[in-house]
Parts: structure tokens; C-alpha cells; sequence
């Protein structure tokens, strides 16, 4: 499969990633809410509880299938996403490279408010670092998640995580980083509705990238 760059007339947002993109935002909206479920009958740290009405399943062993349900789901779609990515160069295309001097002029912005995305075909250094971290929460979240749920199976992967306990603060971390990046990213579409409303039409046609271009872009 080649490269996005060099795909003639093609869309900001393929369907195949519009498609993947909203079922992995589903499957992890019923993750987040049905892991409530599921801490709220076992908490880990004392005094944090999570309100019935923002919780999926109403008990623990219900909160427990949707949450199978969704993980297999997010796993195979996650696959599906990294897979498609990585083979078209989307991946490397749309988060690399990261410049600290693009970041450290992208929080300067923020801090000034200044949130306007004129150009829906490149994002800025900070959205590159949190697209990053999410995908990496992700797969600590399957690790984890694994851990828990066959700790005598998988008994070493448990001791390499610090013991039962800390396989579930781990989990419990990487639910804390993936609400937060789904926060984020509503409160970012909704601020700018044009990049909400490409991820549901596909966005602008783009242009190929000339070779001659391509090649100053990487240096």
C-alpha cells in the first residue's frame, strides 16, 4: 500500500480512518464509563467513587460484560487503526516530526487563547504529543487489562506491574490519561467545529505533495 503522500486527490480523512476513528471513540466512551462500574465495587484509592449516573452497567458483573464487550472491540479496531496507519504512513505523516521549539510556541498560543486551526491538514505539536500518549495509554490499558483479568495466567506480567494492585493502579492511571485526552479532544472539536465536521465528511480534497516539496519537509 503506498504512502498517503503520494495518493492523487485524496482526503483529508479516508473513510477507513473516519470509520475506525468513531468506533474506537465509542468502544472507549463504554471502556471509561463500565470501568467505573467495575472500580466503584472494588475501589483503589479511598474516597474516589464515580456517580451511578456516569457509570455503564447497574452493578458490578453487568458493569463487567460491557466492559469485555468494548475492550475486544477496541482491541481489534486499535489493531485495525495502528495497522492502516503504519501502512499508509498516516501515522509518521500526521505526528512526526515533534519539535520542542513547535512546542514550546504551541503552549505559548494556548496560553494566549489563541486556539484558532486555520490549516486542518497539519496539527501542532502539543495535538502530535497528546495523539501520542493516548495511542501509548492505550496499549498500557490492554497490558494491564490483561494482567487483571488472568493474573495466574499471566503471573509474570503481574509481578513485572507490582503485584495485582499495581496492575490496577496502572489501568486505573491509563483510564485517568484517556478520559482526560477524550475531554481534551471534545472540548477542542467543539471550539473548532470544522475539524469535528471533517472527521465526518473526510475533509478537504489534498493536493499530492510535489517530491521536490516532500523532500524539504524532512529536512
Amino acid at each position: 500500500m503506498k504512502p498517503h503522500s503520494d495518493s492523487a486527490g485524496r482526503r483529508l480523512h479516508p473513510w477507513p480512518v473516519r470509520i475506525l476513528h468513531w468506533t474506537n471513540a465509542v468502544a472507549m466512551v463504554v471502556l471509561i464509563g463500565s470501568g467505573w462500574g467495575i472500580y466503584d465495587d472494588s475501589v483503589i484509592i479511598h474516597g474516589i467513587y464515580f456517580p451511578k449516573a456516569l457509570r455503564i452497567g447497574s452493578w458490578a458483573a453487568e458493569s463487567l460484560l460491557w466492559h469485555f464487550a468494548a475492550m475486544w472491540l477496541l482491541v481489534a479496531n486499535g489493531a485495525a487503526y495502528l495497522a492502516y496507519g503504519i501502512a499508509t504512513g498516516r501515522l509518521r505523516e500526521r505526528l512526526l516530526p515533534i519539535r520542542l521549539r513547535d512546542v514550546v510556541q504551541t503552549v505559548r498560543d494556548t496560553l494566549k487563547l489563541k486556539l484558532a486551526h486555520e490549516d486542518l491538514t497539519t496539527y501542532n505539536a502539543v495535538q502530535k504529543i497528546l495523539y501520542i500518549v493516548a495511542i501509548l495509554a492505550g496499549v498500557s490499558q490492554v497490558v494491564s487489562g490483561l494482567a487483571i483479568w488472568k493474573p495466574v495466567q499471566l503471573s509474570g506480567l503481574v509481578a513485572w506491574l507490582g503485584g495485582f494492585q499495581g496492575a490496577r493502579l496502572v489501568h486505573f492511571a491509563g483510564m485517568g490519561v484517556l478520559a482526560g485526552f477524550l475531554l481534551v479532544h471534545v472540548a477542542l472539536a467543539l471550539l473548532v467545529p470544522r475539524t469535528l465536521w471533517a472527521m465526518l465528511t473526510g475533509g478537504p480534497v489534498l493536493r499530492p505533495t510535489p517530491p521536490a516539496a516532500a523532500t524539504e519537509a524532512v529536512r
